[in-house]
This record gives structure tokens, C-alpha cells and sequence, in this order.
């Protein structure tokens, strides 16, 4: 079915279309769900003209720009900068995507898109299309340019030339070769235009371009061959709107149509931006905007859910445009209702899992030909139609029949992360081990001539005489200032301290006897620790698992519903758990991932092989708040399959606990998740076999030791972004599997971490940044006997927001009801303690306080930070520190560590900084952990 042909055919639109091509403006008012959105492209296609669509919020333009372009309607969605007026720090990505939709428009002809923009985002000046040729350099295979000149403007655009690139930003020079990573811009392959997304390398042959390729950054190998690339300038005082800003409606084709979505909405959001302005350079306010719509388009239309807050208008007229019901939660019943649903009924499934689960479901339960599905993004339903001019057709998402939690995320070819290099990270300054001599300090790398040395160096020297003159070396200084120069092609014989040494430790001597016994003394005391830990592994090498069968359809089909693009490291991850649950053997497996890399989803997949299979699955996770969210996660990725999800925490009455515990003992309950109360007594499975502990650092003792005693009849998989010391060594070791996702989602960025002190002005400024944008802040304040007090002065600093507070020590129905009203925006600051520390995912939520941040750990700091920048906005998280006491040099360290490691996929690397700072006592003890801090 052609769903723009339905409202496009229909005599509304065309009524619609008349009054605009006559010059009238226009009020229509019944406008639902998603409905204006497709009557744009509807208007844009019947009357051949380019349509401004002006919506309210940022979510708005890409819910609009996600549904026209699977329907294949040519959109352009012009992005808010996120910033309030006056602000230098723009982001590059959102001014270079900005730039785009200007010289798109520059250049168009006969085009008819739909261009979708924010008021915020139009509000913003652009710069005009003769200032673009200083803001964005491009190349093309076969073009001329020289390689200096290029590398010089590099250079002016705020660019930072390197030996290799590895970040946004960078670039490198060798002869005739130039690799840049782009801050922002397009790329060209095989004629199709895409954001940048990877670093470029281009050959000169002279001063022609020879080739244009991506790098892979991991290898620095190219692969993909491309057109052209265009580099946009990194500088972001150039990017920020100013007095030579113009409106992007100054170059839109006089015969463009304008389409106001909710004009009410739209005015009191662009006003709202503008009353936090504190400087209007470049900046037009709603005013000014709807003026310039007027002005510059042919016709505007009011495009109204109700009347109020619409314009007199020209004409008015009713939209044949009606709600979807809310569906039953059972999907049975859903599907009835679907059947009774009077004339054609469209359910829109995103992916060919969706729709293959759909076409089950209406076999199984049955429904009437009228009810048929398609293949198409549509993020809320309604029904358009007069029935008295005939049978209406009821567009309904397949995620709103089944109550799934829906979030678009734009897909494209993702990125390799890199590996965690964090044993290779090693600066001047720092503490390292020589395998033979000892504990030194590392210097650096010097550049010398082959020379004679002893032993294994001089072996090594020999070697290398017939090489190139000068060798790089590894500077080394021991006990005495004694210094020993290591060749690179010995740097198996250096790794960094990782002792934990509370102070400076001590340096060895070369040549002493106290390092060969140091280290027989470690060998002795671990050597009974490792026999213990191996007899448990033995065990469990010999326990009878349970061997699952290759996936089914079921799990096929499961499994393709998933609306993301899965990264190639979720998927390496998922064949591992697969292999594991198909052995003789309980698996226990340790998966690790930095928060939001998709551990979550990684787990459903297993949890659902299990439950296909006949056996139950415990989700243990260490707080209340996240057992709520992982039961609604759950229960929405479940939708449409017979399998029952419920949790046990004290969010629950006590009847609720009662009826819960006993159908899980009869095996009516397939998935049961909670907190540490699934490890009481009084839980009985009626055939557990496999167990997700999600976060294991969060436990106690008592809880690790009956989670030992799982591992041996059950699969175990554990989920942790930063795991604790003793979990990554045994890991490291060999005594758990381990599986880690270093690749970011598509659209994930670095969260922006800064360490400041405790500042209102700078607090203020971040929550006004967040709201201006229409996002959610976090206050973390970990003290329950003053948090009102701290509410009460975030209240002060921002007074029109709506602030709530949330700690462990509220009534549960209380607490419930807070975080209930932030995930639901009812509030736009969560003053909280840690509870929202683990697995909380609220997109809209990009900002973190952290007040007092010198009183958490290390692995707590990171934590908290990845509750924000899980959606495609940038992210920022502030740690304060104190203005009335001194911070401890450990937690100087631990604050240095969070601020260095912000980029993303940082949770290995934070993990190995907290084996250096605490040691690896947590793996051996009070009396081992003394000799490894001998030893490293």
C-alpha cells in the first residue's frame, strides 16, 4: 500500500493544495499522531514544491526525517547547533550536517523535498553560501590541490597535525600522502553522499589527487575507495551564528510551501529559547521567523491538533484524521481488536523481523483480510479517512499494538572501535616491570646506534647491525639512576605497574638478588590461591550442562525485530554466548562493554534461546530502579511471544511478591528479574538454567558466594561496563571466558567530562544548556540528610525548572512515582543519589552533575557518567568538587582518570587505572596483595 497515495488522493489534501497554490494561509485543525508529517510529503508530491515543515522539538524533525525517508520521499532535517545564543563551544558534527542543508538548498532546482526544521534549529543563523568556501574544503578523485597548502589550511581550520590520526580532528602528512579524520562533512561512494564517519586517506601524485580512500583506524589499512570527501573546518569560533548569519528561509525557492505543526507548541518552544538568550548575535526570535516564513514562502499552513493558539487564517478547514486506540497488553487480544477495527487496517513494521512475527501472530490468532502489513517507520499511529466518503484506513506502528519502547536510531556502516591498548599506554613518568630487572621508571624512547651490551641485549645488538643505523630504545631508570636502554623489538619484556603500591614503589636494582626473590615469593603465595580457583574450574569443567539446540525461526525472527543495526562486536559476543550454551559445560562468561554498547540486548538474545528451550532465566542486578527497567526492556523486546516476564523488588506489595514466587516455582514465570532477593531462600525455580548478573561489583560477599554456587550447575552470563579488579584478572587469566564490545553504537559521541569546582554560575549555565535543548539533567548528590537542601538550590539557580528528588530511603510507591515522572519528562531534573547509577537509559537525559565527586570510586564515576549520551545528542557530565576541604591525592588520581578516559569505549581502560590505583587485592587478599605490589 502506498501510504502518502492514501492522503494524497484523499479530497482533503487536495482541497489543501488548492488554497496554498491560491496564496491563502491556511488552519487545519484534527491533526494526530504522525499524520502531519506524511500530509507534508503528501502536499510536497501533489503540488511539485519544495515544503518547509516547522515542528516543535528536535525529536519531532527526526521522528519526520526517519519516516519520509523510508517511505522514499526526499527529506532534508536541518539540526539544532544544541547550544544557547552566545555559546562558542559548537559542536562540529551539527554545524557541518547545518552546512550541508544550506548548500543543498543553494544548488537545488526542480527538487521537491521536505525540510524538516526545529523552531530552535531555524531560529539559528546559517552562514550565507559565500562564506562556505572558507568553512569547508572539497576534494575529489582527479581534482588538483597541493598537499602543503591543504595541510596549512588544516592547520587555520583548527585541525591538529599528528604522526597518525586517531580521533575527529586530526591529521597527518608523509610526503605525498594526507590522512585527516574529519570533524564533520560528507563522504562520496558509488554516488551516494554520507556523513563522515572515519578517517581519509588521499594519494597526491604531485598535485593531483590519485585516490580517496577510508582508513581503517585500527590497522590504518584503506579499504573503501571513495569519490570525493568535503572537510569542514574544526575551528568552532567559525561556526557559531553571528551578525553575517542569515535565515535559511533567505534561500529557500520562492515557490516553497510552509507547514506549522502545532502552532501553539512551536511558539511558546521557540520562545522559550530565545528568553534564555543571552546574546542574540545571529539569533532570530519567533517573531522574526514566522515573518520570514510569510515573507519567503509562496503559502503557509497551520497544521493543528486543536484550534487554540492558531492564526485567523485565510481558510479553515477539518483534517479527516482520528486517533488509534491503546491496545490491549495481551497480544491476543490486540490482534481482536485489530480485527474489529473498521476498514483497512496498516500495521507499519520497521524490519523483516517485525513483519515475519506479525504474519505469525495473525495466523495464530487470525484476523480479517482488512488488516494487512507494511513495511515502513511510522512512530505514531492514526487513522485518516471520512467514513462517509468511504472506509478510513488505521496506520497502526507494530510497536504501539505490542507496547514496545520505541527509539530510532539512524543506521549506516559503523565504525570498528579500536582495542583497548591500556597495558601498551605507558608515558614518561610512568612506573613499568622488566620481566629480569625489576620495577623502574620509564623515561621515554630514545633514538641511538646499535651498541654493545650484555646478554640478551647484546645478542639482540648483533642481530641488528646489518639494519638501518639508528634503533629506537626504551629508557629505563632504576634504583642508583642506573638507566637501561630495552630495544623496541624487546618491549615483551616491559609492562606498566599495576601493583597498587599506596606511594611511590620502590625502584629495583639491576643486577640485585632482591627482585629474583621477590618474585619467588609471589609465585609461592599465588600458587595455592590458583590451585583453589582451578579446582573450582575443574568442577565445573565436569558438571553436565545444558546443551541448547541451534536457533530456531523463533530465535531468527527475535532476533531481526531488533530496530538497531547491531555492531560486529555484539555479534561476536552473541556467537560466543551461543557456542558456550551449546556445550557439555555450564558456561560462565564475563561480557564486557562500556555503558550503552548494547550488553543489554546481547543478553535478551540469550535469555531467549534459554526460554525457547523450556529453562528459566534470573536477571540479578544490584538495584530496585534497574530491576523496573530491565522488566520493562524485557517485557517490551518479549512482546508478541508466549514468554512471562515479571521482577521481585520493593516496588511490588507483598501479594504481588507472594503470586510471583509461586508461579515461578510452578514454571509460569519464564524470566524473573530483581535485585539480591532472588538469591533468598524462598526462591525456587522450576528449572533455572541460566543466570544474567548484570553489574557483580555492585554485590556483596554473602551474594558472590551463592552466585559461586550457581556457577556450577547453571550458565552464568555477566554484563559490566568497569569490572572490578579481581573480575578483570580472573578473566585476564584464563579462569573466566570474556567477551568485549568496543565498538560504539552508530550514533553514540564521546560524553564532554570536565572536573571543576563547586561553582553556581557554571551549574546554571549546564541545566539552561540542557533545557534549551529540550533535554533532562542529573543531579547526583549522594548525602539523603541534606538532599532537599540541595534541591532546594538547584531550584534557586534554575527557577522555571521542575525539579524532583529521588534516594533509596523513600517509600518504594514514592520513588516509583519520581523516577516514573522523569522518564516520562513530567520533570527536567532528577536530584538523586546513586541509585540511578546502574543500566537507567533515558535518551533524553544528557547532562550529569556529580556534586562532591571526590567521594566516589573510580568505577562508580563511570558509572554515573554513562547514565547520559545515550541518544545522538552530545553529552555532558560535570564533576564538583568541593570549595570547603581538600581532595585526596587518591581520589586526584581517580578525578584525573575520569577526565582523560571520556572518550568512548573508555571502561577497560578505567578498569586497568583502578587496578593501579587499588591493586589487586580484591583477587588475592590482604597477605597476597602486599607481594604483588613487590612485583607489579
Amino acid at each position: 500500500m502506498d501510504l502518502l497515495g492514501v492522503i494524497e488522493n484523499d479530497p482533503t489534501a487536495g482541497d489543501l493544495c488548492a488554497h496554498l497554490a491560491a496564496g491563502r494561509r491556511v488552519v487545519a485543525v484534527g491533526a494526530q499522531g504522525s499524520s502531519t508529517n506524511l500530509l507534508a510529503a503528501a502536499v510536497a508530491k501533489k503540488t511539485g514544491w519544495p515544503v518547509v515543515l516547522l515542528v516543535a522539538h528536535l525529536d519531532d524533525a527526526d521522528e519526520c526525517e526517519a519516516e519520509l525517508a523510508g517511505l522514499g520521499r526526499g527529506v532534508l532535517r536541518l539540526p539544532a547547533l544544541e547550544i544557547l545564543p552566545g555559546e562558542t563551544d559548537v559542536a562540529i558534527d551539527l554545524f557541518a550536517q547545518r552546512l550541508a542543508v544550506v548548500r543543498r538548498l543553494a544548488s537545488m532546482r526542480d527538487e521537491t523535498p521536505v525540510i524538516v526544521c526545529p523552531i530552535q534549529a531555524l531560529m539559528q543563523g546559517v552562514p550565507p553560501p559565500d562564506a562556505i568556501g572558507r568553512l569547508v574544503r572539497a576534494l575529489r578523485v582527479g581534482g588538483r590541490d597541493d598537499p602543503a597548502g591543504l595541510a596549512a589550511w588544516l592547520t587555520d581550520a583548527g585541525y591538529t597535525r599528528l604522526d597518525a590520526v586517531e580521533e575527529p580532528g586530526d591529521f597527518a602528512l608523509r610526503g605525498g600522502i594526507l590522512d585527516v579524520f574529519p570533524a564533520g562533512g560528507t563522504v562520496v561512494a558509488g554516488g551516494s553522499a554520507q556523513p563522515v564517519r572515519a578517517p581519509v586517506r588521499i594519494d597526491f601524485f604531485g598535485d593531483e589527487i590519485e585516490s580517496i580512500r577510508e582508513i581503517d583506524i585500527e590497522t590504518m589499512g584503506s579499504d573503501r575507495a571513495l569519490e570525493s570527501v568535503e572537510i569542514v573546518t574544526n575551528a568552532p569560533d567559525t561556526a557559531r551564528p553571528d551578525d553575517d548569519s542569515i535565515s535559511l528561509l533567505d534561500l529557500v525557492p520562492e515557490s516553497t510551501l510552509a507547514l506549522i505543526a502545532g502552532t501553539l507548541e512551536v511558539t511558546e518552544q521557540g520562545r522559550g529559547y530565545y528568553e534564555r538568550a543571552t546574546d542574540t548575535r545571529g539569533l532570530f526570535g519567533p517573531p522574526a521567523v514566522f515573518k520570514k516564513l510569510s515573507e519567503r514562502c509562496a503559502a503557509v499552513a497551520e497544521i493543528n491538533q486543536f484550534a487554540a493558539g492558531a492564526s485567523t487564517g485565510d481558510a479553515r478547514m477539518d483534517l479527516p484524521v482520528g486517533p488509534i486506540p491503546t491496545f490491549d497488553r495481551d497480544t491476543k487480544s490486540a490482534i481482536a481488536e485489530l480485527h474489529d477495527m473498521p476498514g483497512r487496517v496498516v500495521v507499519t513494521c520497521q524490519n523483516e523481523g517485525e513483519r515475519a512475527r506479525f504474519g505469525e501472530l495473525l495466523g495464530e490468532h487470525g484476523a480479517g483480510a482488512h488488516v494487512e502489513p507494511l513495511s515502513a517507520y511510522i512512530h505514531r499511529g492514526f487513522t485518516w479517512g471520512d467514513p462517509t466518503r468511504g472506509d478510513p484506513v488505521s496506520i497502526v506502528p507494530y510497536h504501539e499494538l505490542l507496547h514496545r519502547f520505541e527509539i530510532r536510531r539512524g543506521t549506516g556502516r559503523i565504525r570498528a572501535g579500536r582495542a583497548m591498548d591500556t597495558f601498551l599506554d605507558i608515558q614518561p613518568g610512568d612506573y613499568v616491570v622488566h620481566a629480569e630487572h625489576g620495577i623502574a621508571r620509564f623515561v621515554g624512547l630514545t633514538l641511538m646506534k646499535g651498541k654493545k651490551a650484555n646478554g640478551r641485549d647484546a645478542r639482540a645488538a648483533e642481530e641488528k647491525k646489518t639494519r638501518a643505523e639508528q634503533e629506537e630504545y626504551l629508557t629505563l631508570e632504576f634504583a642508583g639512576r642506573s638507566r637501561l636502554h630495552v630495544p623496541c623489538a624487546q618491549i615483551d619484556l616491559v609492562q606498566k605497574y599495576v601493583g597498587g603500591f599506596s606511594g611511590k614503589p620502590p625502584l629495583s636494582h639491576v643486577g640485585g638478588t632482591k627482585w629474583k626473590n621477590a618474585k619467588a615469593r609471589v609465585a609461592e603465595s599465588v600458587r595455592d590461591l590458583a590451585a583453589e580457583m582451578l579446582r573450582v574450574r575443574a568442577a565445573r569443567e565436569h558438571m553436565p550442562g545444558v546443551r541448547y539446540p541451534a536457533d530456531t525461526a523463533w530465535q531468527r525472527e527475535f532476533e531481526a525485530e531488533f530496530p538497531y543495526e547491531e555492531t560486529e562486536d555484539q555479534l561476536a559476543a552473541l556467537a560466543e554466548i551461543k557456542k558456550d550454551m551449546s556445550s557439555d559445560r555450564p558456561m560462565d562468561r564475563l561480557l564486557c562493554g562500556d555503558v550503552g554498547f548494547g550488553k543489554t540486548e546481547v543478553a535478551i538474545r540469550a535469555a531467549f534461546k534459554a526460554c525457547e528451550f523450556g529453562k528459566q532465566v534470573a536477571v540479578l542486578v544490584p538495584t530496585t530502579v534497574l530491576a523496573e527497567q530491565h522488566e520493562r526492556t524485557f517485557r517490551s523486546r518479549f512482546a508478541g511471544y508466549p514468554f512471562r516476564v515479571e521482577s521481585l523488588s520493593r516496588f511490588k506489595t507483598t501479594k504481588e511478591i507472594n503470586a510471583t514466587l509461586r508461579d515461578l516455582r510452578l514454571g509460569h514465570v519464564d524470566v524473573i528479574i530483581g535485585t539480591h532477593r532472588l538469591l533468598s531462600r524462598d526462591v525456587r525455580f522450576a528449572d533455572l538454567g541460566l543466570v544474567v548478573v548484570d553489574e557483580e561489583q555492585r554485590f556483596g560477599v554473602e551474594h558472590k558466594e551463592a552466585l559461586l554456587k550457581l556457577r556450577m550447575t547453571v550458565d552464568v552470563l555477566t554484563l559490566s561496563a568497569t569490572p572490578i579488579p579481581r573480575t578483570l584478572h580472573m578473566a585476564m587469566l584464563g579462569l573466566r571466558d570474556i567477551s568485549s564490545l568496543t565498538t560504539p553504537p552508530l550514533d553514540r559521541r564521546a560524553i564532554v567530562t570536565e572536573v571543576i569546582p563547586y561553582n553556581g554560575h557554571r551549574i546554571k549555565h549546564a541545566i539552561e544548556r540542557e533545557l534549551a535543548r529540550e533535554g533532562q539533567v542529573y543531579f547526583v548528590h549522594n548525602r539523603v540528610h541534606n538532599i532537599q537542601t540541595m534541591a532546594d538550590e538547584v531550584r534557586k539557580l534554575v527557577p522555571g525548572a521542575r525539579v524532583v528528588v529521588g534516594h533509596g530511603q523513600m517509600p518504594p510507591h514514592e520513588l516509583e512515582s519520581v523516577m516514573l515522572a522523569f522518564m516520562r519528562r513530567q520533570a527536567d531534573i532528577l536530584v538523586s543519589t546513586t541509585i540511578i547509577e546502574s543500566g537507567i537509559d533515558i535518551p533524553s537525559a544528557n547532562t550529569m552533575i556529580i556534586n562532591d565527586a571526590d567521594r566516589f570510586g573510580l568505577a562508580d564515576l563511570h558509572q554515573l557518567r554513562g547514565r547520559v549520551g545515550r541518544s545522538r545528542h552530545r553529552a555532558y557530565c560535570y564533576m564538583l568538587l568541593p570549595a570547603d576541604r581538600t581532595v585526596k591525592e587518591v581520589a586526584q588520581k581517580r578525578l584525573k582518570a575520569i577526565e582523560q578516559y571520556s572518550m568512548l569505549g573508555a571502561g577497560f581502560k578505567i578498569a586497568m587505572r583502578d587496578l593501579e590505583i587499588r591493586g589487586a587485592g580484591n583477587l588475592l587478599g590482604a597477605e597476597q596483595s602486599g607481594h604483588i605490589a613487590a612485583v607489579g
